[in-house]
């Protein structure tokens, strides 16, 4: 999320119109402790059985929830329809103006000058029509997600630890920055003493927004400087969510996370997600637990990352050897091995103040 200037020694990673829940990170407090970094060895014996208890509740709070935004719509599409008598009424004058204005850009003016920089209305519409449908098949395209890793110096991981542990609670609980902390995590299997963070803005507008008032914030300052002592390298990404595949909203579940990261060839991320929209409903039939899916578009280029959720490794070790009970995972894998470059795969456990954890 922010950029102090240090130049990194390596960069080995290439890296319902109604939201039922969002990403909105609650409010974050310093925990009491931040200086000892987490660990795999302090998950409880039965970090499996409280896992499973929690995604239960989550899922059924969830539900409800989903359930009463779904009853809200329809009486509210009932009232309309009901007051909508006369087409010529205030209300069907403004339903008519909002759809107009929702549907897409007018390629039917513009005269000669526009046909000679941007074509015909026929070709304008053609153009128009495959990039809604590129994008509307890939990316829900309301938010924006930057990833972010930074490598720590081994000999300053418990400093690191506490500075972000102040600075990223004041930046998430601060409405006017307006972004969202999906969450903070440290690498426990992979490369060492590497952190990953993962903010959502409100598109690439909301990210500039975001970066000009930070920037100009004498407590954001004071973090540039602080933070460049404590790190070896950093990069970071912009990228998008699968239309499948809504980021989590915060949630308490416990046990660890996996982030498995692919780079594509190029020209291959549209064939990638037809094959895995298919795959993740195996996934999920076993009771694989996700919390998001993204592909970069600025930074490392033909990148994807899923982020997962377990009780333990040995939970985790159960249900992917049950995805492959499940009818077309096999096929899944077939198709996409051939599309992958490289991928690679950590262990996560999340920060103390980390709104998904």
């Amino acid at each position: 999320m922010f950029r102090p200037a240090l130049r990194p020694l390596s960069r080995r990673f290439p890296s319902s119109l109604i939201r039922p829940l969002s990403t909105a990170t609650p409010l974050l407090s310093k925990p009491t402790t931040t200086t000892t970094t987490p660990s795999i060895g302090q998950l409880p014996a039965d970090s499996t059985t409280q896992f499973e208890a929690n995604l239960a509740a989550f899922r059924g709070k969830q539900a409800s929830q989903q359930e009463a935004a779904r009853q809200k719509a329809t009486e509210a599409a009932a009232a309309a329809r009901a007051a909508v008598t006369d087409p010529n009424s205030p209300e069907a004058v403004a339903a008519a103006a909002a759809g107009s204005a929702e549907g897409g850009p007018d390629i039917k003016t513009g005269g000669v000058f526009s046909k000679l920089l941007h074509g015909s209305s026929e070709a304008q519409h053609d153009t128009y029509q495959i990039q809604e449908s590129f994008s509307k098949v890939l990316a829900r395209g309301k938010y924006v997600h930057e990833l972010v890793f930074h490598r720590v110096r081994p000999d300053k991981v418990d400093e690191y630890v506490e500075l972000i542990g102040t600075e990223y609670p004041r930046v998430a609980n601060d409405p006017r920055a307006e972004v969202k902390l999906v969450g903070s995590w440290n690498t426990e299997i992979g490369e060492g003493d590497t952190f990953l963070h993962i903010w959502e803005y409100n598109g690439y507008s909301g990210y500039h927004s975001t970066q000009r008032y930070l920037d100009g914030l004498p407590q954001t300052q004071k973090y540039k400087k602080e933070v460049r002592k404590y790190l070896q390298s950093r990069s970071n990404s912009l990228a998008q969510e699968f239309s499948f595949w809504p980021t989590t909203p915060p949630r308490a579940l416990g046990g660890v996370f996996e982030l498995r990261s692919y780079t594509l060839h190029p020209g291959n991320l549209l064939e990638w997600e037809t094959h895995w929209r298919r795959g993740l409903v195996a996934r999920q039939s076993q009771g694989m637990e996700g919390v998001g899916a993204w592909f970069t578009q600025i930074g490392g280029l033909n990148e994807v990352h899923y982020l997962w959720q377990f009780g333990d490794l040995r939970g985790r070790q159960i249900l992917r050897e049950k995805s492959w009970q499940a009818e077309g995972w096999a096929d899944t894998v077939h198709k996409t091995i051939p599309l992958i470059a490289k991928m690679q795969s950590k262990i996560l456990l999340p920060l103390p103040w980390s709104p998904v954890k």
